[in-house]
Order: structure tokens, then C-alpha cells, then sequence
């Protein structure tokens, strides 16, 4: 047999790696042996080219080669810095700005422990008893007298030696990296620190009558390996610590990763059923929900009913009742009916991998406030190098004897004790948890910005159709004008709004289907975004939409305004419908109000927010539902072009304006807004063009989204303001400013254990904002 000429295992799908039986219908003999596949697909794909198959080398895949092949890295996986997110690569490594670790943009549930803390970890372990011997010889070997203090240099020096070449050999890497890259960052400042003290160290064991006679102290040149190895040692605890922080940070997207089931019921085209793969689900499957399963797909409900807790991704706590015609979101959870749905989105078009890719946008971008973060880190290791180099001189010429030693010691300390990390990390770590904890409560922000700027909003508009209301409109009756009845106005305006998207055109086609009425086909179809739509039904020219359209064809509809009046007077939609540009009645929709809007106008007028509402629906309707409401302000019969004018109007006046809407009509506004707010019951349009999505289509979102603002940018402002003057402070104590009042002096293994914990602390504070 040849090399690489495959081998198969039966019992495995070679396409997908399913397992299958000798039972399966779907087989195909391959050089006289039979192999089994999962589906006529699967089959299909082998019999094609099955050669391409020969490289399937993993555990779950069963056609393999004789000869050995390294496992392939995963394909599209993208690797990115916390502090840098515009650094990306097909590869894991080190930023070339600060030195980090990169991480995968998208966690895995099968992530393990980072390759770089498990280095990490293993270099401090076995180097860690070393820093103690070292340690302690120099802090009290001269008074046990168990050698000479010349022998005691060289007995430091042989026991720092895998401290500082081993141990610390990453460090200087990434600080040779950083100087050639003219990227200065915390590891410049470490290798510069933790080599000036071994060298020194070394050249005063090994040559030491290069040294003046004041350098000399308890018998020897005063040497320093124990700062040495005790700043590589604290600075490997410092990452450690600091990663396995990190780490927590990605654990909102895991635990979203988490939610989603790993294999569908399918249903068969002969009614059998079998448990596949959630990757070999596709649109238009028929899947069975039984009693405790999970949704596994984003569909539609073909049979049965069922209550499902859709709390993991949109927060609300009571489950959702769902029958015929209901959609659902794939990941969340059948409670006590049985179902079949028909897949409608699977893979990355769900809902949830949406959120997932959502947050993940949100947590690489870059919030404003960390623009002056980036500015200070800009200069801020050329700075503390110049500290150092001015303590050192300052010492060294003014100070005590020996005066360049302490010169020396100093100026390391300096070094070592500051952190630009910590001023790197103030804004991303708030960023990171926030999104992730924003999330889990059905809040979607689209980037940093939008969560430093919603705190601001002073000024709310909201659509009413879907964001006031419930979105799900029910048709209430039609109005014939003469010469018509009302069930032929109801089915040529149910022909023409086969074309819409809109829901109160849903609402007019599912009436007419009710009633068995028979549609006809419309050609030439075109919507009027905000004011109606029109088209060509069995040669005559329709029109349906609002009192702006017929303006603007100029239909006569006075015959029909005092009806119109009534039923919009108790808060329905009413839509005229025109005949080759005459009236020919109207039809009224009435979509009831959620039930939780009422609670979150309150809570939004309490925090001070004002309230607009600006809808498509005539005044009458608007005014009616206003008054519902208790909402002074509202616009009726508003075209998208309106929407946009209003916007700009508040702006213009000094106002930070949101824009909270769910349709194609709303995304002008919405992208003008200084906040736009989907709802997530909306269109991708309206999606696409805001900042948040809130994934119920809850108002009460807005007042989340407001708290999660306020506490993360509070949050920011703490590690900012800590980072600030941590290195406002530290820096002058390392460089000895309070000896001549104190005679106080910060040894450089207090310098190291400071800022290995000052990051930490960032850190830790940031994770805070998960409660």
C-alpha cells in the first residue's frame, strides 16, 4: 500500500466523523471495501473526490495515512492582544507593542490552561527554591559566617545563573523585541532593571578590584543577585497571577459558548428519527424538542406547544409560551412540552452566535477614555528611564557612601516599580467583563464607545411598532368604500402585502389566509419606507399605506377620515387602500402594548431621561396610545426622513439623543443617534445600524444598559485614577525623594512585588463589575 493512500474506518463517517452503523443505507464501496456514511451528502462529497479526505488525521475522523502528520492549527482562528486589538495573527505569540501574551479572539470550551502561564508557572517553580537560597545568603549570610564573603559572591552567582538565563530569558527577549520594534513597554523596563543589577553583580564577583574601595562592604564588593532573582521571581508570580485573571475575563463568552446543545433530534424524510451532529443540521431540517432539551437551532414551531426559558440570553425570567407559527432562539430550553420546529438559521446566523460575535467586537474595541491612557503610555518608559538615569547620577555624585552603589540600586528600583500594564489595562479588562456580564442580561453593545457614551443620554426616542408595542400586530377589521366589500379590500391589500416585510402587513396576509380568502400575484412591488407600499394586482395599480402616501398620490380619502379617526382614536394602526388612485376603503391593525413598557417609561423618567415618541401611525393613534403611556411628547405619521430631522434637531440643541427603534424605517435614525438601540425582535437593518441591540426587545434593557454604563465607565475611572497614582507615587519612593526627611529607601524586591501586583489589581478590580 503507498504511503498515503488512506485507510478507513467503517464505523466512522470519513466526510464528518459521525459514527454510523453497518445498518446505514448510505454506502459506497472504496477499493472493494464498503464505507458507511451519515447522510447521502456525506456520500456525495466522498464519492467525488475522495482523496481530499486522505489528511482527516484527528481522533474524529476516521480516514487516516500511514504516514505521521502534526495536528493542524484551527482553521480561521485569530489570535489578538488585550491592550492592542489591532494586532492579529493566524498564530499565538507576543504582542509587538507590550510584550502580552496574545489570545484567541474567540474562547473555545475546550481551551486549557494558556501555553504561556504553564511556562510560565513551571519556569517559577523550579527556579523559585533557588531565589530563597539566594535570598537568604544575602540577608543574613554574613552573620552565619559559613564562608567567606568573596566565596559567598561566587556561591550567589552560580545559584542566580538558571534564575536570570533561564527564568527570566523571556523577559529580556521581550525587551530586546520592544527596543527593536521602538515599542517600549514593561519589559524594557524589567530587563533593564534586572540586567544592570546582575551585570553589575557579576562583574563585582568576578573582578572586583575594578571597584573603588568605597564600593567595598562586609568583605567584598557589595554585590546584588538577590534583587536580581527576586525581581524575575515576583515579576513570573506578577503573570501568573495576572493571566489567570485574564482568563476569567473571557468567562461570559464561554459560558454563552456553553449554552448551545451538541447534537439536534432529526427528523428523517421517511418520519425516522436520529440524534446528529448540531453541524449537520441545515436549513429547512425538521427537529424534534422533547421535554428538558434544548433549542438547538434558531426555527420556527411546526407542531405542538410548549413554555421555553429563554433567560440565558435575554434575561427575562418567566418562560415564553410558544406554539404554531412561534419562533425560537437556538440555546434555550424546552420546559415540559413537546415540539417539531423547521431550522430557519444555523451556525454563525443565529441568534446566539450573534451575541457571541457581538461581544466579541465589543470587548477588542477601544473606548475613548483609554485614548489619554495611550497617550501617557506613549511616553511614559522613555520618562522612567530618564528618572533612572537622573537618580543614578544624582546618587551617585551627591549621595551617601557608597554612593553609586545606592545609585545603582536606586535606579533599579525605579525601574522596576513602574508599570505602563497597569495604565494598558485600566479601560480593556472594564470592557471585557462588562460586555460579557451585559450579555448574559440580554444587552449587546457593539463597541467600547457605545458603553462609555450611554451614561450620557439625556434624550430617548422610540419608535412605537415593536418597541412600545409587542410588534405582533392583529388585524381588527376592513372599511369598504362603495362599490367594494369588506372582504375584497381585505384581500387585495393582503395580495399586495405579500411583499412586505412590515408586521402589520404580516398581520393583513395571515387574516386573509384565515379566512381563505385567495391571493393573487402582485408585480412591480415597491415599499415606501415609513409611509406605505404599492403595486400591480391583476392589472390594476394598489396602494396601501398611510395618509402621507395617499397625499402624495393624490387620493381623495375625506369619505373615509371620520372612521379612520374612531379606530385610531382607540389606539389601532389604520392603513387606506387606493385602486387605480381611488379610495377603495381602509383597514384598521391594532398591536397591544407590552406589557413591560409601562414599568420602563417609569424607570426611565425617574432617572431623568426625556422621552419621545415618534411613529408612522397617524397623529389620532399616537396621541391615543401616548395618553395609554403617560407620554407628553409624541409625533404621528413620521417618515423615516422625520425620524432623522428630530435626531438632528435635539442634537443641534445640546441634547445626547438615543434613537430606540426595530425596523427598516428606523435605521437612518438610529445611525444618526449618538446611542442607536435595536431591538432584537427587529430587522438586521435596524441591527446593523445601532450601537446596542437589546435581545428581548425590552425597554427595560435601556435602563440595564444605562446601570452597566455607569458602573463600568466608575470602574474605568478607578483603575485609570489607581494606575495613575500608583506610578505617581512609586516613581519618586524608588528614586529615594524621602531619604533626605525619612531615610527611607525602597529595596528594588519591593519595587518588583509592587508592580507585579498593581496589575493584578486592575485586574481584579475590573472583575468586580461580573456582580
Amino acid at each position: 500500500m503507498a504511503v498515503n493512500e488512506p485507510v478507513f474506518d467503517k464505523l466512522k463517517d470519513p466526510v464528518c466523523g459521525m459514527a454510523v452503523t453497518d445498518q446505514s443505507s448510505n454506502v459506497f464501496n472504496y477499493k472493494d471495501k464498503p464505507v458507511y456514511f451519515c447522510s447521502a451528502g456525506c456520500k456525495a462529497k466522498f464519492v467525488a473526490d475522495p482523496v481530499k479526505y486522505k489528511d482527516l488525521t484527528s481522533d474524529n475522523h476516521v480516514l487516516k495515512t500511514k504516514a505521521a502528520s502534526s495536528e493542524p492549527a484551527p482553521i480561521g482562528m485569530v489570535y489578538t492582544c488585550p491592550m492592542h486589538p489591532e494586532i492579529r495573527q493566524d498564530h499565538g505569540g507576543v504582542c509587538p507593542k507590550c510584550g502580552m501574551a496574545l489570545e484567541p479572539e474567540m474562547p473555545s470550551l475546550e481551551d486549557g490552561e494558556s501555553p504561556e502561564l504553564s511556562d510560565f508557572k513551571r519556569r517559577f517553580i523550579w527556579t523559585l527554591p533557588l531565589t530563597i537560597i539566594v535570598t537568604f545568603l544575602a540577608m543574613i549570610g554574613h552573620r552565619l559566617q559559613w564562608f567567606e564573603m568573596s566565596t559567598q559572591s561566587w556561591i550567589e552567582l552560580v545559584l542566580s545563573l538558571p534564575i536570570v538565563l533561564w527564568a527570566g530569558w523571556p523577559f529580556f527577549v521581550r525587551g530586546f523585541d520592544s527596543v527593536v520594534n521602538r515599542s517600549p513597554n514593561m519589559w524594557t523596563l524589567v530587563s533593564l532593571g534586572t540586567s544592570a543589577a546582575f551585570i553589575y553583580s557579576v562583574v563585582a564577583t568576578v573582578v572586583p578590584n575594578v571597584f573603588p574601595a568605597s564600593f567595598m562592604a562586609m568583605g567584598r564588593v557589595s554585590v546584588y543577585f538577590e534583587a536580581a532573582a527576586v525581581i524575575i521571581s515576583l515579576t513570573l508570580l506578577g503573570q501568573i497571577l495576572e493571566l489567570k485573571a485574564r482568563s476569567q475575563t473571557s468567562a461570559a463568552i464561554k459560558s454563552l459558548l456553553g449554552l448551545s446543545p451538541k447534537t439536534a433530534r432529526k427528523i428523517n424524510a421517511d418520519g425516522k428519527e436520529e440524534d446528529v451532529p448540531l453541524t449537520h443540521v441545515h436549513i429547512g431540517d425538521m427537529l424534534r424538542i422533547r421535554p428538558g432539551e434544548k433549542v438547538p437551532v434558531d426555527g420556527i414551531v411546526t407542531e405542538g406547544s410548549s413554555a421555553v426559558d429563554e433567560s440565558m440570553l435575554t434575561g427575562e425570567p418567566m418562560p415564553v409560551s410558544k406554539g404554531i407559527g412561534d419562533k425560537l432562539i437556538g440555546a434555550t430550553l424546552n420546559t415540559n412540552g413537546a415540539m417539531v420546529m423547521r431550522s430557519e438559521k444555523v451556525g454563525s446566523q443565529t441568534v446566539l452566535a450573534s451575541i457571541v460575535q457581538m461581544v466579541i467586537q465589543a470587548q477588542r474595541s477601544k473606548a475613548p477614555m483609554q485614548r489619554m491612557a495611550d497617550q501617557v503610555a506613549g511616553y511614559f518608559v522613555i520618562t522612567v528611564v530618564s528618572i533612572a538615569l537622573i537618580t543614578f547620577l544624582v546618587w551617585g555624585l551627591f549621595g551617601p557612601e557608597p554612593s553609586w552603589v545606592f545609585g545603582l540600586i536606586n535606579a533599579v528600583a525605579v525601574l522596576i516599580i513602574a508599570c505602563p500594564c497597569a495604565l494598558g489595562l485600566a479601560t480593556p479588562m472594564s470592557i471585557m467583563v462588562a460586555t460579557g456580564k451585559a450579555a448574559t442580561q440580554g444587552v449587546l453593545f457593539r463597541d467600547a464607545a457605545a458603553i462609555e457614551n450611554f451614561r450620557k443620554v439625556d434624550t430617548l426616542i422610540v419608535d412605537k411598532t415593536g418597541t412600545l408595542t409587542e410588534g405582533k400586530p392583529r388585524f381588527n377589521q376592513a372599511v369598504a368604500s362603495q362599490g367594494y366589500t369588506e372582504d375584497e379590500v381585505l384581500r387585495l391589500a393582503a395580495s399586495l402585502d405579500q411583499g412586505s416585510e412590515h408586521p402589520l402587513a404580516e398581520a393583513i396576509v395571515k387574516a386573509a389566509r384565515e379566512r381563505n380568502l385567495v391571493l393573487d400575484k402582485v408585480d412591480g412591488f415597491e415599499s415606501s419606507t415609513g409611509i406605505g407600499v404599492r403595486g400591480s394586482v391583476n392589472g390594476k395599480q394598489l396602494a396601501l399605506g398611510n395618509t402621507a402616501m395617499m397625499t402624495q398620490l393624490d387620493v381623495q380619502i375625506e369619505s373615509l377620515k371620520e372612521k379612520a379617526d374612531t379606530l385610531r382614536a382607540t389606539g389601532a394602526s389604520v392603513m387606506y387602500l387606493a385602486v387605480d388612485s381611488q379610495p377603495a376603503g381602509l383597514l384598521s391593525v391594532s398591536d397591544p402594548i407590552k406589557e413591560s413598557t409601562v414599568e420602563a417609561l417609569v424607570t426611565l423618567k425617574s432617572s431623568g431621561m426625556r422621552v419621545i415618541m415618534a411613529t408612522g401611525d397617524g397623529l389620532l393613534t399616537a396621541k391615543s396610545v401616548a395618553a395609554k403611556l403617560g407620554m407628553d411628547e409624541f409625533y404621528g405619521e413620521v417618515k423615516p426622513t422625520d425620524k432623522l430631522a428630530l435626531v438632528d434637531k435635539l442634537q443641534r440643541e445640546g441634547h445626547v439623543v438615543a434613537m430606540a427603534g426595530d425596523g427598516i424605517n428606523d435605521a437612518p435614525a438610529l445611525a444618526k443617534a449618538d446611542i442607536g438601540i435595536a431591538m432584537g425582535t427587529g430587522t438586521d437593518v435596524a441591527i446593523k445600524s445601532a450601537q446596542v441591540t437589546l435581545v428581548k426587545g425590552d425597554l427595560r434593557g435601556i435602563a440595564q444598559a444605562r446601570e452597566i454604563s455607569e458602573q463600568t465607565i466608575a470602574n474605568m475611572k478607578q483603575n485609570l485614577g489607581f494606575a495613575f497614582v500608583y506610578n505617581a507615587l512609586g516613581v519618586p519612593l524608588a528614586a529615594g525623594v524621602l531619604y533626605p526627611f525619612t531615610g527611607w529607601l525602597l529595596s528594588p524586591m519591593i519595587a518588583a512585588l509592587a508592580m507585579s501586583l498593581s496589575s493584578v489589581s486592575v485586574i481584579t478590580n475590573a472583575l468586580r463589575l461580573r456582580n
